[in-house]
């Protein structure tokens, strides 16, 4: 199994020389952070887990880029994972941008060290897709660090404005067409309009709540309890199937963790809800999975893939990209990401036309590490 973020289970695939690198994945991770805490100062006193953060994902991108017959061109290729790494650098430690252009220079010298002890030898071609992985990561990690610590986020009140404004006109205009009706069926058809659409001006308000407590604090309020988020995610999946059979397939083991069980269900829900309102009707798949401290919570649909240009703008609050023509009020993937920013992690995503769309949620274990590292 591989942790690339394309939720790719197995490595059919994979050329021989990516499937040895995916074998020393382990050896190399603890090189890099070896090295990571011995020369920058900032990393000394940071967790484990907070540490790796998505590398591993994008170690396993690594070895998906040098495999001649799999579609990603490099590591960076159809996701933004390097880009939530410096989100997560700017939310959770004290790195500045040298550091993070310094912590990708030891992750290059760590994979060339740890191949050499392992014998593993990459040709030109595999060497030059490395680096140029690496260094791509390092500018789209450095791009997301700095925009974070300018405070470049989407504000709220545009879209709010504009996606309430038809549920009200529909209030307004039941209300004055009631006033003026002498007819009672007509009347009482009216108000079932209004309450419905009062109803959805609730559901609203609930999920504002939720963005604006986290554009306040920049942390949701968790409520963190020891579960398994296999059983949580099977609960999802059964929940799902009872409406359409055979519809979410659930892939991955246990893993047991500290999360606040109400937020992730809700996070989760919204990751599925997105791949049905977005799939093209196949099966969706959710896998969960863990490495070095985290956890890797995936949901995979397949259909029209994501453009690049909106890997990072689909996370933001309200956002609704020109010409969209699902019904949605753009405030589910922002939970989401607020969800994994919360609990210490990111929120990312894999999307191209070869291999589908895979939305990961990529947290600690324990999300009290949010806590401990937070600045």
């Amino acid at each position: 199994m591989t942790l690339a973020t394309d939720q790719k289970l197995d490595t059919h695939g994979l050329s021989a020389t990516a499937k040895t690198l995916l074998a020393i994945r382990d050896a190399v991770l603890d090189h890099w952070e070896r090295d990571v805490r011995e020369h920058v100062p900032e990393a000394r006193d940071v967790a484990g887990p907070v540490l790796i953060n998505t590398l591993p994902a994008f170690f396993d991108n690594l070895a998906e880029a040098i495999s001649p017959s799999h579609p990603r061109a490099n590591a960076t290729s159809h996701n933004n994972a390097a880009a939530v790494h410096g989100g997560e650098r700017a939310r959770m430690t004290s790195f500045k941008p040298d550091q993070i252009v310094h912590e990708y220079q030891l992750f290059k010298r760590a994979v060339l060290a740890v191949a050499q002890q392992h014998g593993l030898q990459f040709n030109a071609a595999e060497y030059a897709s490395i680096e140029h992985s690496i260094d791509c990561a390092a500018r789209e990690s450095i791009r997301e660090f700095t925009a974070m610590h300018e405070g470049m986020r989407q504000r709220l009140a545009a879209g709010l404005s504009h996606d309430m404004r038809s549920p009200l006109a529909v209030i307004a205009n039941g209300a004055q067409l009631i006033g003026m009706s002498t007819d009672l069926d007509k009347a009482q058809m009216l108000a079932t309009k209004i309450t419905a659409n009062a109803k959805r001006l609730e559901a609203m308000m609930e999920e504002l709540l939720d963005a604006l407590t986290f554009e306040r604090t920049e942390k949701l309020p968790l409520s963190p309890s020891h579960f398994d988020m296999y059983a949580l995610a099977l609960s999802v999946q059964q929940e799902f199937n009872s409406l359409r059979s055979g519809a979410v397939e659930l892939n991955g083991a246990a893993v047991t963790g500290y999360w606040c069980l109400n937020s992730m269900r809700r996070a989760l829900e919204n990751l599925v809800m997105n791949a049905f309102k977005y799939g093209d009707g196949k099966p969706i798949r959710i896998n969960v999975d863990e490495t070095r401290g985290r956890l890797i919570l995936s949901v995979r649909n397949t259909g029209t893939p994501i453009p690049a240009e909106q890997h990072n703008r689909i996370f933001g609050y309200l956002r609704r990209e020109s010409g969209a023509d699902k019904a949605g009020w753009g405030i589910g993937l922002p939970f989401v990401r607020a969800v994994a920013e919360s609990h210490g992690g990111s929120a990312a995503v894999d999307s191209s036309a070869a291999t589908g769309t895979t939305f990961l949620i990529d947290v600690p274990l324990d999300s009290t590490v949010a806590d401990a590292a937070g600045k």
